[in-house]
C-alpha cells in the first residue's frame, strides 16, 4: 500500500463456489476524497466493500486499511459504516443506539452532535422501531458518523430519502470531505456520484472497467445531448443517422447523438423555426451505460 492511499484492494480475486465475484480487481482511496464505486447489480461492489471491511478475505491479492489488515481493531476503529441493511434494536431509542455504538470508538463525537449533523435531533428520544424507512436511514447515517471516522463506507446511503433529506446528506458529506474525512460511496443514483465524487470507478462482472474523475469518465463517451423546441416529432428524428435516443416532454425534444454536428445541421434544415437549441456533453449516466453495456 502506498502512503497516499488509506484503503486499497490490490489485484484481489474472490470466488463463491464457481462464481467469480471479483477478478484481479484493484482500487485505492486517498485521504480527503470521495471515491464512488459504480456498477450494475451483481457487479461485485458489495464483495469489494466486504473485503475492505474485513468481513471476507480475498482468495488472491490483498486488502489494506491504513496500511493494516482490515480485520485489525486499530483499523476498524478508524472507519464508519452504513450498509444497505442494518439490524438495530427496535425498542431502543435513537440516542441510545448511537451512544451504544459510540462506546466502541476512542474519541467519539457527542451523540447530540451526530444527531445535529444528520438532521435527526428530533428523533433522539423515539424508539428506532417506530421510525419510517427514511428516518431509519438518517439514523444509520448518524451511527456511521459518531466515531469521527477517517474513512466512511456508505452503501446506497440515500435510498428511501426524500429530495430534501437527500440534499441534506449531500451537504454533510461535502462538509466531512472538507474536514479531511475520506468516503467510499456506492450508489445507483448516478447524479449523486456526479455531484459528489472526486473519483469514480466502474465495475462490471467483477472487473474494473474504467476509473478516473467524473470529467474523465464523461470524456470516454463520444455521445452528446441535444435539446431543442421543434415541430419535429421524436418518431421522425429517431431514424436519423448518428441519433442514439430521442424523447420529448414539455421542455422540447431531447436527443442523444454520436455526431451532434450532423444532427444539428439536419434539425436546422428540417425546421426553420427551431429554437432553444442546446448541446451538452454526455453526463455520468451516459458514460456508465456505454461503459457497462458490453458487459451485460
Amino acid at each position: 500500500m502506498t502512503n497516499a492511499n488509506i484503503a486499497e484492494l490490490a489485484a484481489v480475486t474472490k470466488r463463491f463456489g464457481k462464481v467469480v465475484a471479483l477478478d484481479e480487481f484493484s482500487l485505492a482511496v486517498g485521504p480527503g476524497e470521495l471515491f464512488a464505486l459504480l456498477g450494475p447489480n451483481g457487479a461485485g461492489k458489495t464483495t469489494a466493500i466486504s473485503l475492505l471491511l474485513g468481513l471476507a478475505r480475498p482468495d488472491k491479492g490483498s486488502a489494506r486499511l491504513f496500511g493494516l489488515s482490515p480485520e485489525s481493531m486499530e483499523a476498524r476503529r478508524q472507519i464508519g459504516v452504513m450498509l444497505q441493511e442494518a439490524a438495530l434494536i427496535p425498542e431502543l431509542r435513537v440516542a441510545e443506539q448511537i451512544d451504544m455504538v459510540a462506546a466502541y470508538y476512542p474519541d467519539p463525537m457527542p451523540v447530540e452532535r451526530a444527531l445535529e449533523l444528520t438532521g435527526t435531533a428530533e428523533l433522539g428520544r423515539r424508539p428506532y422501531g417506530k421510525l419510517s424507512g427514511g428516518q431509519k436511514r438518517q439514523v444509520q447515517f448518524a451511527i456511521a458518523l459518531v466515531g469521527r471516522p477517517r474513512l466512511l463506507f456508505l452503501d446506497e446511503p440515500t435510498v428511501g430519502l426524500d429530495v430534501q433529506s437527500r440534499e441534506a446528506v449531500w451537504a454533510t458529506l461535502r462538509r466531512l470531505i472538507g474536514e479531511g474525512c475520506s468516503i467510499m460511496l456506492t450508489t445507483h443514483y448516478l447524479e449523486e456520484a456526479e455531484a459528489l465524487a472526486d473519483r469514480v470507478a466502474v465495475i462490471a462482472k467483477g472487473r474494473l472497467i474504467a476509473t478516473g474523475t467524473v470529467d474523465e469518465m464523461r470524456a470516454l463517451v463520444v455521445r452528446k445531448r441535444i435539446t431543442c423546441r421543434t415541430i419535429l416529432r421524436a418518431e421522425e428524428v429517431s431514424g436519423w443517422p448518428d441519433v442514439q435516443t430521442v424523447s420529448s416532454d414539455a421542455h422540447g425534444l431531447h436527443i442523444t447523438a454520436s455526431n451532434t454536428e450532423n444532427v444539428v445541421r439536419r434539425l436546422l434544415v428540417a425546421d426553420e423555426d427551431l429554437h432553444g437549441l442546446e448541446v451538452q456533453s454526455a453526463g455520468l449516466a451516459e458514460a456508465f451505460t456505454e461503459l457497462t453495456q458490453e458487459e451485460r
